[in-house]
């Protein structure tokens, strides 16, 4: 894509360019069905064609579409553009983290706790769904006018039931917000995440990072081995409980971190309660931490009797567990709804209730109509294993049970599946030694690029287009011994896609206007002939193949007319002129 903005991608008007990274573009567009705006992110036909960028551009959209949830945004659509690849997801209207900390610097540190108490809901999202997010930065965080958090940018997150796109080794992250594991190159978990988040809550605190250094590798380096500065010696005033809180998300050993988002979210909830009946009661509190060997101090300034009981008890941290004490005691009073549900004939019900719903949750065998629907689900998810899992688990035994019934509603899933499987051949397995055609055809992408552009004009429905594609490819390979076996997965997918019945009915369609006009020629209705061929010509005009066929009956019918000199045309014959020509398929852009 060029440097000018666009005026339409897929359905979406565009409006104007609001981002740039290293995937790509994102624009604000409006959707011309509902009215409402869309952003809009492009992956470049030039980033696409290197390796991994269209791997991870696919990864992102997985990963959006399997999340429903208030605090990351949502995904609406995903196609190809011409060489383009894009999806369309929520438009926050607002700014990002990032924007709001060059405002203000720092914010207090109860409105950074309740940011990362909603950044936690998104990250427990994403960690139930297998999604390892490691990249989690204020840049990544979108809050809208009520400051509300949206969690975006999922271009290098982690799945872990799919193949990873880096091998170990590899470092994927920003380095400012990197986990001490992801900057050693292992594999990141919930609790990389979790300490990258620490970071954030850092930056939010304190306006600084815990590291920084003049280069890349110096700050991954303190990552590993380096100490930083206790929030509480930046932000003197700043609660002990909400030093030790981010000290302990910033842990080197993962570990010793917590173990995952929602307990962390239970801990900011429950730091932010805790302090509030601190503030309450007047009550100054220098606490105990496991971090330090400080003693604690209480002082009770108000004169209140039961916090000068609580004052008065032997040990340190008296106070804190008093506070811990009242918030138990307040949890275990007596309510009538418990007190009720206590009682004989409400267990009773209860243990009822428990057994009609064991019944009624006990797998049960699924129905035909249940085993389709949730193998058109598995498909909806886009192209990868779960096709195949479509086909093991829903429409193989449909057809075992009543293939009469089912061959015609299974038949398109199957031959997507079919295809998928013998593009999978043609990627090859990673984990196999690659052999030397193989290394060949790593070298040269072109191949596979053609294969995605027949691919994808058989989705928009112009199969005939698909086929001469590959038709053209299967040729250029065919002599070529270094890519045998590539040419012969190419032949197979024409094969297959020859096979479909579109396919299969436009070229009977064709044949049998071919045979009308052969026939009328021989009723000497030439003229009549002709007229039909000039329309199917027409009507074929970007398929080579079936124009060959014309050319083909008319050498036949016409072959007693004496060849007139060739006349240069204009106008209509010239615009059918050039939509013969195989320069207009090679270089579309050049006919218009």
């Amino acid at each position: 894509m060029s440097a000018e903005i666009p005026e339409r991608i897929g359905k979406y008007t565009i409006r104007e360019r609001i981002g740039s990274g290293g995937m790509g573009h994102v624009y604000l567009g409006t959707d011309p069905e509902s009215g409402e705006q869309v952003a809009v992110k492009v992956l470049t036909a030039g980033l696409a064609r290197e390796e991994g960028f269209v791997e991870r551009f696919n990864r992102e959209i997985d990963a959006m579409r399997k999340l429903a949830h208030p605090h990351v945004v949502k995904l609406y659509d995903y196609g190809v553009d011409g060489e383009n690849y894009y999806f369309a997801m929520e438009y926050v209207r607002g700014e990002t983290l990032l924007g709001m900390l060059r405002r203000v610097r720092r914010i207090p540190w109860r409105k950074a706790f309740e940011i990362a108490i909603e950044i936690c809901g998104a990250l427990k999202a994403a960690h139930d769904h297998g999604i390892i997010h490691r990249d989690l930065k204020p840049s990544n965080l979108l809050l809208d006018a009520e400051e509300r958090v949206r969690l975006t940018d999922f271009g290098v997150a982690q799945v872990f039931d799919t193949q990873r796109l880096t091998v170990t080794g590899g470092v994927i992250g920003t380095a400012e917000y990197m986990s001490p594991e992801q900057a050693e190159g292992k594999r990141a978990t919930k609790q990389s995440d979790l300490y990258s988040l620490g970071v954030v809550l850092y930056v939010m605190i304190t306006g600084r990072t815990p590291f920084s250094g003049n280069s890349t590798v110096e700050v991954m380096q303190k990552h590993r081995f380096g100490l930083f500065d206790q929030p509480r010696a930046i932000v003197p005033d700043l609660p002990a409980r909400v030093d030790e809180t981010i000290r302990k998300l910033l842990e080197k050993d993962p570990q010793k971190r917590f173990p995952d988002a929602y307990v962390l979210q239970r801990h900011l909830q429950s730091v932010l309660k805790i302090e509030s009946r601190v503030v309450e009661h007047g009550e100054t509190v220098t606490e105990y931490s496991d971090c330090e060997e400080a003693p604690t101090t209480s002082v009770a300034e108000n004169g209140d009797p039961v916090a000068a009981e609580m004052a008065a008890q032997a040990g340190h941290a008296t106070v804190m567990k008093g506070l811990i004490r009242a918030e138990l005691e307040e949890m275990q009073k007596g309510h009538p709804v418990t007190e009720w549900l206590s009682t004989t004939p409400a267990l009773i019900g209860l243990l009822l209730a428990l057994a009609l719903g064991v019944w009624w949750l006990w797998p049960r065998e699924p129905t035909d109509e249940q085993l389709f629907k949730r193998g058109v689900a598995l498909m909806a998810q886009g192209e990868g294993l779960n096709y195949l899992q479509a086909r093991k688990e829903a429409f193989q035994p449909l057809l075992e049970r009543d293939p009469d019934s089912w061959q015609d509603r299974t038949a398109p899933y199957l031959v997507d599946i079919e295809f998928y499987e013998i593009l999978r051949e043609f990627r090859g397995k990673k984990s196999e030694p690659a052999s030397r055609e193989q290394k060949v055809v790593a070298d040269d992408d072109e191949p596979r690029r053609l294969i995605r552009r027949a691919l994808g004009y058989r989705k928009t429905g112009d199969l005939a287009r698909a086929v001469q594609i590959l038709s053209d490819l299967n040729s250029v390979l065919h002599d070529d011994s270094q890519r045998s076996a590539t040419s012969e997965k190419v032949a197979r997918l024409l094969s297959k896609m020859r096979g479909d019945k579109q396919f299969a009915a436009a070229d009977a369609y064709v044949g049998e206007t071919l045979a009308r006009a052969e026939q009328l020629a021989n009723q000497e209705k030439k003229d009549a002939a002709g007229e039909l061929l000039a329309a199917l010509r027409k009507l074929y005009a970007d398929t080579p193949a079936i124009q060959d066929q014309i050319r083909g009956v008319e050498q036949r019918i016409f072959s007693d007319r004496n060849p007139k000199p060739k006349e240069p045309v204009s106008g209509i014959e010239s615009e059918v002129s050039a939509e013969e020509s195989p320069a207009a398929e090679d270089h579309p852009q050049q006919v218009k």
